[in-house]
């Protein structure tokens, strides 16, 4: 007769068995498991004996995290990034790796943007990890498909949050940036977004909504990516023919690409074009002008993920829903550059 089905997250046949598959298929309780699993006394050696055979018919991996509450041994928490080539991701990386290391756990990053085998290596990561965090995207549903039964926190979710949630909450720092703008006189701002096949960006489309608050219309120009020199190369025409008095970068990393299209055309940023980028890259203030942007905390967007998977694991806040999702806000940071 064939063995119970193996459940993920309460759902049948979607994963690698949990220690409750290994507890029923042998009769005994969640507790008993951990006992024979971990080599603790209080059990027979039937019992242990009928657990591992259970363990092992179902292919049973114990979870790290539940190793580490028995022997005090590092937990895993895996991380996705999408690009490392983008400052953006170094930093977050090491914010995640500095309250990780305070909290007893070891990072394993995967950067899903240089893998030549991105679905393989988010596989990998959950097979290795105790919980899973970090940018999955528009691919979220089948990535965390490939997880398993790991707590996943997704960092900015492009959609409603398949299972737990930072979200990244840019609109009262978007809205203070244009009163800004406004203030010093900008009537023709520029929105330079990256290229999307589905429109604008949710920032562009804030920074569109807040302009229009104040009656002024928001014109916008694509890059092909994310990049400095994708930016540049978006810029360039802009700065030849109907010049904006503002531009406003979906990110930091293309405002600086903004800036060096100005200093070759030789515009003044900020006496006759105001740059505003948006992520607080340590590297925005090394700049001149210095880069004035909307910064966010990424020890505290660190602090809430892994507080959040840490209370999922042990049963604490759910796996999915509004009660597992934080938010961390972004804020204004004027510098030379607006």
């Amino acid at each position: 007769m064939a063995g119970p089905p193996r459940l993920t997250d309460g759902r049948p046949g979607s994963g690698r068995a949990t220690i409750l598959d290994v507890a029923a298929a042998a009769g005994v309780s969640r507790q008993t498991v951990t006992r024979a699993m971990n080599g603790m006394p209080g059990i027979s050696p039937a019992t242990k004996q009928r657990v591992l055979a259970a363990a092992e018919a179902l292919a049973y991996r114990p979870s790290r995290f539940g190793r580490g509450l028995v022997t005090g041994g590092e937990r895993q928490l895996g991380l996705v990034v999408d690009d490392l080539r983008n400052p953006w991701s170094p930093e977050l990386a090491a914010a995640v790796v500095r309250i990780a290391a305070t909290e007893g756990w070891n990072v394993l990053l995967a950067d899903v943007a240089l893998s030549g085998d991105a679905e393989r290596m988010v596989a990998s990561l959950g097979a290795q990890t105790d919980a899973v965090i970090g940018y999955l995207g528009v691919r979220a549903a089948a990535w965390i498909e490939l997880l398993g039964a790991a707590p996943v926190v997704e960092l900015d979710p492009v959609g409603e949050p398949l299972r737990g949630a930072v979200h990244l909450d840019r609109s009262a720092a978007v809205a203070a940036a244009v009163d800004h703008l406004v203030a010093a006189g900008v009537r023709a701002p520029l929105a330079l977004d990256s290229a999307r096949p589905d429109g604008p960006s949710r920032r562009v489309g804030l920074m569109a909504a807040a302009f229009a608050r104040h009656g002024i219309p928001l014109r916008t120009a694509s890059a092909d990516s994310h990049s400095a020199e994708a930016a540049a190369g978006a810029v360039e025409p802009v700065l030849a023919d109907d010049r904006p008095d503002a531009i406003l970068a979906f990110n930091d990393l293309m405002a600086l690409g903004a800036l060096s299209a100005c200093r070759r055309a030789r515009v003044d940023v900020p006496g006759e074009l105001r740059v505003v980028g948006i992520d607080g890259l340590a590297l925005g203030g090394l700049v001149t002008p210095a880069l004035t942007t909307l910064d966010v905390d990424l020890d505290a967007v660190a602090r809430e993920a892994l507080d959040l998977a840490v209370a999922m694991l042990a049963g604490a806040a759910p796996r999915s829903g509004p009660d597992a999702q934080r938010t961390v806000r972004h804020r204004l940071l004027l510098r030379d550059s607006a």
